[in-house]
């Protein structure tokens, strides 16, 4: 009883100034996404016939124009989705790739390190696929017209929509006036700003030129045309239509490197799930490309052998396990996963509970140095956006998706004539061959640059399934933290026996192999939880906020359905009935 009295007080404590109390439930259908606008979209859909692939689309359209700092035309992701009548789950892959002209060492500089401001213009884009992925599923999965899936985006573009604070703070600081901002070290030297590209100052600067506020109207004409084209003509009209034309003809003015040939070969991939079970429940995540699904398995392979919940989920021991399971799973995401289509990944293996035996064996009362996980010298160092939404219909069908353009705004540049961004995710690719270091920069072979490969990435669209009914969808931004974010949630639920508001709304950790810390989220921890980490040998940091997790949790009998918003970021929604 103490024990539950003091985890309970702790809790509290810890959880962010992003916590709300519970939320109304629903019973027939959900969208959760980080833009309500969006979250409305969907849930028209629904209302109107359509399933939880064809609510996938419209929300994900809706996005492009809402949340443009993530939500996209320009990038790609990936999709899980569950279907209620045959209980199969299905992943779609629409991940971007290398352009014909790539090579391992294309964004090197004289020194051997890369060249300044790789992220940022035409040339730091892959081969969008979003807009072809949203059509194969559509093709595949979903019941509605598509063009009344595309249609209420357009009109967001072509009427306009009120902003939120957030997108007016967003706004003005890509568009002010004055030096680019810029992160020294690492990989990245300078990620630009929209203000560097006249095309993106055109699409995204108030018509006055005035700093944006809330409750102003953000009209993105030229993306409206695109998206009506789109509606028209199908997926295809982005790949060899007229915006495939505008996409080639900016990156041969702007030095960019995808061509009409490019668009043209690009395929979306179906490609069976990466699936574990925990506690008696079965979790599908997206395999290679993404380390996602491989990540968040073998993490909870290797948690299951132990009593987590007997210490509760902020207990040091906790702790240290979870980062100990976290920090493992970095580790065979650096050394093994890459694109499947290029590189042999044993992932069945990965994923197995024999695997996650001799993992969990390794794991002692310390910290575990990283460095002693690899099989070659770890260098010195030398001198989050995506989104994701997750969607329940009324027939049980649930779809998990995350996409993304990788920074903020992507490559910061907008295809003139078109309306929107491209993506800088080349830089997702090992960029220094050879190169792995303590800071975090990975050189291995799997995910170095090639041809029409496809780039690593760590998202982690996640759906939960119990007795043939989904139980849980969810998944997050991040970077490199969203396996980590989504494994909290799942724990959280299956483990600790959270609601789905405290699932969310609880403080997270991450640890990424390299840099050799634990991070964690907020600044409210206990001195004694510190000082017992330390004792163990975690090296620990803070970050304010990390993931966004909007999240489905259904009742075992499938009559109350959850849809928890994650106010980390705002404005996020959950729309239903």
């Amino acid at each position: 009883m103490v024990r539950a009295w003091f985890v309970s007080l702790v809790l509290a404590a810890l959880t962010g100034p992003w916590a709300r109390c519970a939320e109304p439930t629903f019973t027939r259908h959900v969208v959760v996404s980080q833009e309500g606008n969006a979250s409305d979209v969907g849930r028209e859909a629904l209302r109107h016939g359509g399933n939880a692939i064809d609510a996938a689309v419209a929300t994900a359209f809706a996005l492009a124009v809402t949340l443009p700092e993530a939500g996209n035309l320009g990038g790609g992701g990936f999709i899980v989705a569950f279907d209620a009548r045959s209980g199969k789950v299905a992943t779609l892959d629409f991940r971007e790739t290398a352009p014909a002209v790539s090579s391992p060492r294309m964004y090197l500089g004289d020194d051997g390190g890369p060249k300044p401001r790789f992220r940022a213009g035409a040339w730091a884009a892959g081969t969008p696929g979003t807009v072809r992925g949203l059509a194969m599923a559509h093709a595949r999965l979903g019941k509605r017209p598509w063009a009344e899936l595309v249609l209420p985006a357009e009109k967001l573009a072509r009427e306009g929509f009120e902003i939120s604070d957030d997108l007016a703070r967003s706004l003005n600081r890509q568009l002010a006036p004055g030096a680019a901002d810029s992160k020294k070290g690492g990989t990245r030297d300078d990620f630009g700003r929209l203000a560097d590209f006249p095309s993106s100052r055109a699409a995204f600067s108030r018509p006055d030129n005035a700093p944006w506020k809330a409750g102003d109207r953000l009209i993105q004409a030229d993306l409206g045309r695109t998206l009506e084209r789109i509606a028209a003509h199908g997926g295809d009209e982005f790949y060899t239509g007229q915006t495939a034309r505008l996409i080639a003809s900016y990156m041969k003015k702007e030095g960019g490197f995808v061509t009409l040939a490019d668009l043209k070969g690009y395929e979306a991939k179906m490609r069976p799930s990466v699936h574990t079970t925990y506690r008696g429940h079965e979790v599908h995540g997206v395999g290679p490309v993404s380390s996602g699904g491989v990540v968040i398995c073998q993490a909870l392979n290797i948690l299951e052998g132990f009593d987590l919940k007997a210490d509760g989920p902020t207990a040091p021991r906790t702790l240290h396990r979870v980062a100990e399971a976290m920090r493992r799973a970095f580790f065979t995401r650096a050394m093994i996963l890459g694109d499947p289509d290029f590189v042999t990944i044993p992932t069945d293996e990965l994923v197995s509970k024999p695997y996650a035996r001799k993992l969990a064996a390794s794991i002692g009362d310390r910290a575990t140095r990283s460095q002693d996980l690899a099989p070659f010298k770890v260098l010195p160092a030398e001198g989050d956006h995506t989104t994701h939404f997750s969607v329940l219909d009324s027939e049980g069908n649930a779809v998990s998706m995350t996409y993304t353009l990788e920074e903020p705004y992507g490559a910061r540049c907008v295809v003139d004539g078109a309306g929107f961004l491209l993506n800088n995710e080349m830089g997702d690719f090992n960029v220094v061959p050879g190169r792995t270091d303590v800071t975090g920069q990975i050189g291995t072979a799997a995910n170095q640059i090639a041809p029409g490969k496809r780039m690593l990435s760590s998202q982690s669209p996640t759906l939960v399934i119990k007795d043939g009914r989904a139980r849980i969808v969810t998944g997050s931004p991040g970077g490199r933290t969203i396996p980590n974010t989504t494994l909290w949630v799942l724990l959280n639920v299956l483990e600790f026996g959270m609601d789905a508001r405290k699932a969310v709304d609880s403080p997270r950790t991450h640890h990424q192999w390299f840099p050799d810390r634990l991070s964690l989220e907020g600044r409210s921890w206990p001195a004694a939880t510190l000082d017992a980490l330390a004792a163990m040998g975690h090296e620990t940091r803070f970050v304010a906020h990390q993931g966004t997790a909007n999240t489905i949790v259904i009742s075992p009998d499938g009559r109350v359905i959850e849809g928890a918003a994650d106010h980390r970021r705002e404005p996020a929604r959950a729309s239903g009935d």
